[in-house]
């Protein structure tokens, strides 16, 4: 699923499809926004949004072999809540 089928989803459930974007719209940046302050987002029955830090390590430039230094960075982890892992078994 891509953001324009979230907007139709979400659109079948409000009186417009352009509410229904701004919605969507808000409910993701509202999810950045506490990202970019280091806070999590759990949404119950669905999972936690983290930021993480990746530490610096060594790696491989795959064309070429060479051994490479890649930095450290930080990266967004998401652990789902038990109710979406049950929907596999």
């Amino acid at each position: 699923m891509n953001k324009a089928q979230l907007v139709e989803i979400v659109a079948q459930k409000t009186n417009t499809k352009k509410e229904a974007g701004e919605t969507v719209e808000m409910m993701l940046n509202a999810i950045k926004n506490s990202l970019k302050k280091k806070e999590p987002v759990a949404i119950a029955g669905f999972g936690t949004f983290k930021v993480k830090d990746r530490k610096a390590r060594q790696g491989r430039n795959p064309k070429t072999g060479e051994t490479i230094q890649i930095p450290a960075k930080k990266s967004v982890g998401f652990k789902p809540a038990k109710e979406l892992k049950s929907l596999w078994g």
